[in-house]
């Protein structure tokens, strides 16, 4: 099995991947932006899409878009085949696309709307926090996308604030405030020790001078 960057010599697998992930959805009963293979195929060619290939079958498939000037990036159409399926397969795929948009966008925010708890729980792990939409990119074509799923009325209905799906997202600044938290918090500790064992050095001092 291997985890790849597509280009376009995988645009043989636009087909399948669209077709497997709209059977997913059904299979689910849950809404899904559907992609045409051209589409994909043009994300494989930008170098925006992630492909898992077990010898010259088709495995699995994850792509990136990009919003707002590039200041927010999603992954997008996550998909494992049934026939990988229950081996963590999508987590990996999950993980090596994460890491190629901060690759490609570094400081971009890295967000996503999903239905399903098994991609809540790679979110999180990867650093993902759950979202309001109203944090999330106010590009309306970001939104036009989810036209095609079975619950955009719930979306419009609600003047695009909530809908069936969670809202989560990667904050590369937050992540960046955190660290220096932590690594003030580090210093502050280590001060601390330092200063206790000055003290604890002068009051040995003090006791032996007066024994």
């Amino acid at each position: 099995m291997k985890i790849i960057i597509a280009n376009k010599s995988h645009a043989q697998y636009a087909e399948i991947i669209c077709t497997t992930i709209e059977e997913s959805a059904k299979v689910r009963g849950t809404g899904i932006a559907r992609r045409t293979p051209e589409y994909i195929i043009g994300k494989m060619e930008k170098g925006n899409a992630v492909i898992a290939l077990d010898g010259d079958k088709f495995a699995g498939f994850c792509y990136i878009e990009t919003w707002s000037h590039d200041r927010y990036v999603a992954n997008s159409g996550l998909i494992v085949h049934p026939d990988f399926r229950n081996q963590g397969l999508a987590k990996e795929i999950k993980e090596v696309v994460f890491n190629h948009s901060r690759k490609l966008y570094p400081n971009a925010k890295i967000f996503g709307i999903t239905t399903g708890l098994a991609v809540m729980k790679i979110n999180y792990e990867l650093g993902y926090q759950p979202v309001t939409f109203s944090e999330l990119t106010d590009d309306d074509s970001f939104w036009k996308g989810c036209q095609t799923c079975k619950n955009y009325d719930i979306l419009t209905r609600t003047e695009r604030n909530m809908c069936l799906c969670t809202g989560m997202m990667y904050d590369p600044e937050r992540k960046k405030d955190i660290k220096k938290s932590q690594k003030k918090e580090s210093l502050n500790d280590k001060a601390f020790k330092r200063l206790k064992n000055i003290k604890q050095t002068l009051f040995y001092k003090k006791e032996k001078n007066e024994n």
